[in-house]
């Protein structure tokens, strides 16, 4: 499950406005998802400007809000890996 990323790793931006569009992803299964899946999965709802994975949970930053409250929405409990994932 991998290809190769192309987003920036940064998603902890100073600027108050960039938390509202940015996703907080838990529960996520990071030996087999890779950050090319978040991406890939994530993307359908706007441009990612950054993707963040760590052990167990992820970070997305899209450029607008309504992207990551569409994002939160339609994906909340979507099982990835085996495992569903979380805010």
């Amino acid at each position: 499950m991998s290809s190769k990323s192309v987003t920036s790793n940064v998603t902890n931006k100073n600027d108050p406005k960039s938390i509202n569009s940015r996703v907080f992803i838990g529960n996520l299964n990071t030996a087999i998802v890779k950050k090319a899946d978040v991406e890939a999965i994530f993307g359908k709802y706007g441009k990612i400007v950054g993707c963040s994975v760590h052990k167990g949970y992820a970070f997305v930053q899209y450029v607008f809000e309504r992207n990551a409250r569409a994002a939160v929405a339609g994906e909340h409990n979507r099982i990835v890996a085996g495992q569903p994932l979380g805010e």
